[in-house]
Order: structure tokens, then sequence, then C-alpha cells
């Protein structure tokens, strides 16, 4: 099973790159989305996102309890080996902020995540490389991402790092 972790920033193509990945490691695919439609700019982003995927693909949107729905999720896609693609651990962090304690509960969803029965992409964004956060909330979420990227990283085989179009394997 490949895991592989494809990190980048704002609009550099990771999302592209990751989905070349899933249809390079075949099977059936499994498409994760961790984000939710709050606002017109974030529905037309899921739009786009949803276009652009294979319509053979499944797709299974679920904010937090990733682990445990994909699991159940496989069951039906079990005629061979599968693909899972999480988009992304920003959203699944920020998803789990309101519960206190969110970057161990995202760290332990991501560890639930590299022990399932599939190749798994996980997709996150580099925040730590931009401006500092005003807030000390702001900084709190960039410092917890840049934590959950590394454990991501580590438990991963495969790393990428993508900048304009152009992935850069790190491992």
């Amino acid at each position: 099973m490949r895991r592989i972790f494809v990190l980048g920033g704002a609009r550099s193509g990771k999302s592209t790159f990751a989905e070349r990945l899933a249809d390079e490691c075949g099977g059936a695919a499994l498409y994760v989305a961790t984000a939710a439609a709050g606002d017109d700019e974030m529905a037309e982003r899921i739009a786009h996102h949803r276009a652009r995927r294979p319509l053979s693909w499944l797709t299974l949107e679920v904010r937090v309890g990733l682990a445990a729905a994909i699991n159940q999720a496989l069951g039906n896609l079990r005629d061979g080996e599968s693909t899972v693609l999480v988009e992304d651990l920003t959203l699944l962090l920020s998803n789990l902020m309101p519960g206190g304690d969110a970057e161990a509960r995202a760290i332990a969803e991501v560890e639930a995540l590299c022990v399932l029965p599939a190749n798994l992409i996980l997709v996150s964004n580099e925040v730590g490389m931009g401006i500092v956060p005003p807030y000390p909330s702001g900084r709190q979420f960039r410092d917890a991402l840049g934590r959950l990227n590394q454990r991501a990283a580590a438990l991963c085989d495969e790393a990428y790092f993508v900048v304009a179009g152009v992935p850069l394997r790190l491992k």
C-alpha cells in the first residue's frame, strides 16, 4: 500500500497532482472531502473540484471521524485494491477546532487513516511560509497545522511539495 503526503500553498496545483497520483494508483478511488460550503465562494471551489474528478470515483463528504467513515465506505469498494484521497488536512484541523484539543485529535485521525487497507493520499496546505498571523488563534492554528503536517509526512512513505503546479519529491 502506498502512503503519500502532498503539501502545497493555495492554488499551488496540489489537488490536481494528488488526483493524478490517485489515478496512477489504480483500483477503485474514494475521494474524501472535508470541506463544507459555508459561503458562495467555497461552494464554487467545491463545484470546481467535483467537476474535475472522474465520474467513476466515489465521493465521501465527511468533516470529522474520517477513518471510521472511510473504513465503512471501503467495504463497498472492495473488489481489489482501493485508493483513498483525503482533501484536506487543513480543513480537517479547522473542523476539529470547536471541540478542543484539535491538534491531538487531527493527529489521531491521520494515524488511523494510515492503517486503512488502501492506498492513501493525504493533501494539506503549507501555511508556515507566509505572513505571521496577527492574532493568537491564527498563530496557534498555523503551528498546529505545521505539527500535523510533520506527523503526516513522517507516517507516509512518499511526500511531495507542489509549487506553481510543479511537484517536488521530498521523500
